[in-house]
């Protein structure tokens, strides 16, 4: 027989107490060995949880995107002398799968200023550069200009140690979801950075440093989204959410038991 009790402060108790001895004994034992049972599970967890909050909140955020190491992009000065677009956009509508354009932008790349034209082929998403002074197309960038264009985006960018030409990325990458092909662009010190350049799209789009790998790897661990690693509404989270609420509830049920059983012992 479970007996309620008046009053909000032991209405939570009553709900855990009964008045058999043996019923009291097997309801105490099952809330506890659930209660350590789902702590052995989530202890991991909610220490990988802690670990990850000491660093975030430990680290500034600018030294993690690696702004501390970066130039600024330079300022584009407005020109007469700017081709107009009307013709070039219309050569890029004849072309197969043309659907449309999706944005233009003026970028800046070893001082002459291009156009990015982003626009939709098919399924797909592409990318063409024009010179603005004079209207021709221009190619993806090579491994030298790439190179040439990460260090003038770094304060002090130190030799470089490696360059690779990348066309697919796993979805643990620290270039993952970014635009491909791209130079992965690796200094060593003083700055030791990786600055991911896009061939195609002629812009710096990340730079990756030892700090923003920790981070990473924390924030993996944070989400426990194990295959992207940045998807915060993943099941096993959720799951893993409500276990915790779970264990918080069953040691406030451990607390009160152990409240009656003392009063009535």
């Amino acid at each position: 027989m479970i007996v309620i009790f008046e009053g909000a402060g032991q209405w939570v108790g009553s709900l855990f107490y009964t008045s058999h001895p043996m019923q009291k004994v097997k309801l105490h034992w099952f809330i506890r060995r659930t209660h350590r049972f789902m702590g052995v599970i989530l202890g991991l967890q909610f220490l990988a949880w802690t670990l990850g909050g000491l660093y975030f909140s430990w680290t500034r955020i600018e030294n993690i995107r690696g702004e501390n190491l970066r130039k600024e992009a330079a300022l584009i000065p407005v020109s007469d002398s700017l081709a107009p677009l009307g013709e070039m956009l219309r050569s890029l509508s004849r072309t197969d799968s043309f659907g449309g354009i999706s944005a233009v932008s003026l970028i800046e790349i070893l001082g002459e200023t291009h156009y990015q034209i982003q626009y939709q082929a098919g399924s797909k998403k592409k990318v063409r550069l024009v010179h603005a002074g004079t209207g021709q197309w221009r190619s993806p960038l090579s491994e030298k200009e790439a190179v040439s264009l990460a260090q003038s985006r770094l304060l002090n960018p130190g030799p470089v140690e490696s360059v690779a030409y990348l066309q697919a990325t796993g979805s643990h990458h620290e270039y993952r979801e970014k635009p491909l092909p791209a130079y992965a662009v690796r200094f060593g010190a003083p700055s030791r950075t990786t600055v991911y350049v896009a061939a195609e799209w002629g812009t710096v789009q990340s730079f990756r440093n030892d700090q923003w790998r920790i981070f990473d790897f924390l924030w993996m661990l944070h989400t426990m989204d194990y295959q992207g690693r940045d998807d915060f509404n993943n099941a096993l989270l959720r799951a893993f959410s409500v276990f915790g609420l779970m264990t918080i509830f069953s040691g406030f049920a451990l607390f009160f038991i152990s409240q009656k059983h003392t009063k009535h012992s």
